[in-house]
């Protein structure tokens, strides 16, 4: 988990298949449930957008120090004590463009150093990469779309233990979803 506030979460997944994991995620995203407290069985719906991007490797971009400014702050939220009294969270800003990332996903100064760090490289290898190809800008916007109801390519219905895939139109099980596991599909 590299950032987590109310409407954005940052998180980087690795491994052999990661990739190929996620290679669908983009997109808005619709998720249908009946609320524990709901007496009528209405249904809530909310939607979700998502983008994937690559982390660039450490010799792809080459950042000098004399472009980072790095600064240091007590962490906000759930911690008590230790959050009050220790400046654990990273406030690392880019001079040249002026890209500032925040990292207080850890207890500890230098491992968020290292988040931050690599958070700011995949942000500035995406803003290298729009501005290199503007058709790269036009698909990232592609996939997350607009966050309306027509742009969804995913719909998640508690109720009926279903997921629907829109664009290529199957249906899988919850329980499989859940698991990460796109076996079997329900027609």
């Amino acid at each position: 988990m590299l950032d987590e506030r109310p409407g954005l979460l940052v998180f980087r997944a690795e491994g052999p298949r990661a990739a190929h994991l996620f290679r669908n995620e983009p997109g808005g995203h619709r998720w249908q449930r009946v609320p524990p407290n709901e007496k009528r069985d209405r249904i809530q719906t909310s939607t979700v957008t998502v983008a994937v991007l690559r982390e660039p490797r450490e010799t792809e971009r080459v950042l000098r120090p004399a472009e980072l400014e790095w600064r240091t702050t007590k962490g906000s939220g759930p911690g008590g004590q230790h959050c009050n009294k220790t400046e654990s969270a990273v406030v690392l800003t880019h001079l040249p463009s002026g890209l500032t990332v925040r990292c207080e996903a850890e207890r500890s100064q230098h491992r968020n150093r290292e988040l931050a760090l690599r958070l700011l490289r995949a942000r500035l290898l995406e803003e290298a990469e729009r501005g290199v190809a503007a058709h790269a800008n036009a698909a990232r916007r592609q996939q997350l779309g607009s966050g309306m109801r027509g742009d969804k390519v995913r719909t998640v219905r508690e109720r009926d233990g279903q997921v629907t895939d829109h664009r290529t139109g199957h249906r899988l099980r919850m329980e499989d979803y859940r698991r990460g596991e796109w076996g079997p599909l329900v027609d």
